[in-house]
């Protein structure tokens, strides 16, 4: 049972990983406005899926990890995680119930808020303008969230993660 557990937690940790690889991969200046939120996706599947391995204190911790991989001032993308994360897994037996296209638009709602948040934190230490480019990232994030919980289903269904 303890190598289930340790693989469980090897598989999750592998996708977060991947996760924060495909946040801060280079992308062309036109493309760049619509990277869907890789770390936001992965996180509410594993809190909806697994709320007991992965939770806010994984967001939190994550959140950390994206913040010096991005150079941001610590703190602000785990706020920004923590919250949506903390939402989604509150309420992970309503989401499980829904359909993929319905939690798509639940996605959205709390990339919004991630957005929102990210947004608010750097309005308050330096004084920047809303653009709208800045939320093309939530549309995307709706559409690659099928396949996202797709992909992340059939890997806890063949690793067996519980």
């Amino acid at each position: 049972m303890k190598t289930f557990s340790l693989r469980g937690r090897l598989i999750i940790a592998l996708s977060l990983l991947l996760a924060l690889m495909l946040s801060i991969l280079p992308l062309p200046d036109v493309i760049t406005p619509f990277r869907p939120d890789w770390l936001l996706l992965t996180l509410i599947y594993w809190s909806i899926a697994l709320p007991h391995r992965a939770n806010v204190g994984t967001a939190f911790v994550v959140g950390l990890l994206h913040d010096l991989l991005l150079g941001s001032v610590v703190g602000v993308h785990a706020l920004a995680l923590v919250i949506p994360v903390y939402l989604a897994a509150s309420q992970f037996q309503r989401m499980r119930n829904y359909s993929v296209w319905q939690q798509a638009f639940v996605i959205a709602a709390l990339a919004i808020l991630n957005k929102l948040l990210i947004f608010w934190a750097a309005y308050m230490n330096r004084d920047i303008q809303l653009d709208y480019h800045y939320f093309w990232s939530i549309v995307s994030s709706m559409v690659f969230w099928p396949w996202v919980f797709l992909l992340l289903r059939n890997a806890r269904r063949q690793f067996a993660i519980s």
